[in-house]
């Protein structure tokens, strides 16, 4: 077990760093110059841009700007310098950070507490009024753009009811809507998954075998069906971070909270790219975590991976 953890860390390494050099070489090809940027807009001679470009280091070849890049990241955790403002970028993304990172792991959870029960009790319906039903609310979810899902809440709930705040993150109410918001386009997919996952497993011989010696619903369903029916619902939960990450851009926008994805969308705008650089950088190492959780989690309910692993132990152990 934990050969799988320290190989699957490992893996995860030149992951973030082919990424990290990936999004540093189109940054660098963009069109527009860091120099007139920093200057504002104002009219500066080419003498005063030389030397912008200068204490910048923009004169420097391709490779060393690159390897001067990985070391300041993965060594000093300096992200730079911001061309609009002249103030360092890591001061501000790990603030930003915060505030994304709950947003997206509370629609994670609510994601999984929602979208599974009903993938279960669908499978075990299949085919009645209340499977059809289950369905057709996950096929409005899947289909409903999430700025408009944004927009219907902050209506009812906020403008209509009074109940939550419609914008800003000062409080745990702010939270309340962007994370319900961000959850429900995910739990739709989850819900399908789990329900085409639990349906195969449920017509196996030994859940046919456990209905015949009279265990309880609850035992069959939950003890024996969905173990087996995880894995490729743990696999679909790790690629919804994916979306769900998109999805923040949305929700922070429409709910003006000062997060990871306005200040990427903001950087963007202004085409400050040491912020761009910076956010595409730590949202690459988010889901490169949370898919290594998704795959710790495979091993833990996979018996097969665990056995493989216990048998190279035994095979190393017979060779010393």
């Amino acid at each position: 077990m934990a050969i799988y953890v320290i190989k699957r860390v490992l893996t995860m390494i030149p992951v973030i760093l082919a990424v990290t050099i990936i999004i540093f070489t189109l940054m660098y090809f963009v069109p527009g110059d860091p120099a007139t940027i920093s200057a504002g807009g104002e009219r500066i001679t080419e003498e005063q841009l030389n030397a912008i470009r200068e204490s910048m280091g923009l004169n420097k070849p391709f490779i060393e700007r690159l390897g001067t890049y990985l070391y300041n990241v993965f060594f000093r955790l300096d992200f730079g310098i911001s061309y609009t403002n002249g103030s360092p970028v890591g001061p501000e993304l790990l603030a930003r950070f915060w505030t994304t990172f709950r947003i997206a792991i509370s629609g994670m959870v609510l994601m999984i507490v929602l979208g599974i029960p009903i993938g279960i009790r669908a499978a075990v319906r299949a085919n009645t009024l209340e499977d059809r039903f289950s369905m057709f609310l996950t096929l409005i979810g899947n289909s409903m753009p999430l700025f408009w899902l944004a927009l219907l809440l902050v209506l009812l709930f906020s403008l209509i009811l009074g109940w939550l705040p419609s914008y800003g993150s000062t409080t745990f109410k702010h939270f309340i809507l962007p994370c319900v918001c961000v959850a429900l386009e995910g739990t739709a997919g989850i819900a399908r998954q789990t329900r085409s996952s639990m349906l195969e497993v449920i017509r196996s011989d030994y859940i046919t075998t456990a209905w015949s010696k009279g265990l309880s619903e609850a035992r069959v369903v939950y003890g024996h069906a969905l173990p087996n029916a995880l894995i490729p619902i743990i696999t679909v939960i790790g690629n919804q971070f994916g979306r769900l990450i998109g999805g923040v851009v949305v929700v922070e926008t429409v709910f003006s909270i000062r997060g990871l994805s306005v200040f990427l969308l903001n950087g963007i705008n202004t085409r400050d790219y040491t912020v761009v650089q910076g956010c595409l950088v730590v949202i690459a190492f988010l889901f490169s975590v949370v898919m290594l959780i998704a795959d710790l989690f495979h091993t833990f309910i996979d018996p097969r991976i665990k056995a493989r692993y216990v048998t190279i132990k035994k095979s190393g152990d017979k060779n010393d």
